[in-house]
């Protein structure tokens, strides 16, 4: 059994859309439009098959991303070296996005970086 995709409700859709691929390198589908409701979304594949399914629809609830909460936490991203973790991590930061810690070796052995992304979202940049 596997992770068939995980989803994500935004704001900007085209912006998340936009970061994905800049950044991680995702491929786009065309994207859906349900006209009678307005749900928009766009599923991006990334290297390996892991998908992500990025979603909009009016009248959104948007709370506080508070980093210590129940729920999905971060998606993590693996970019094969500590010089690539580095890299990007480097990337982000001068692009505006705040680190919440590393590049590092965790505790339990994982190189990493924890990046506030997207719209508040964390992302893990690890080997």
């Amino acid at each position: 059994m596997k992770i068939e995709h995980i989803a994500m409700y935004v704001n900007d859709l085209e912006k998340a859309k936009e970061f994905f691929v800049k950044y991680f390198g995702a491929v786009s589908n065309e994207g859906y439009h349900n006209k009678n409701t307005d749900f928009r979304s766009y599923f991006l594949s990334f290297e390996g098959g892991a998908r992500l399914e990025i979603m909009n629809r009016p009248s959104m609830e948007d709370p506080e991303k508070t980093p210590a909460r129940t729920g999905l936490i971060h998606l993590a991203f693996s970019v094969g070296s500590r010089e690539k973790v580095d890299e990007l991590t480097a990337v982000l930061k001068a692009d505006g996005y705040e680190a919440l810690s590393g590049p590092r070796t965790t505790g339990d052995g994982y190189y990493e970086s924890c990046i506030v992304g997207i719209e508040g979202n964390q992302i893990e940049v690890t080997v």
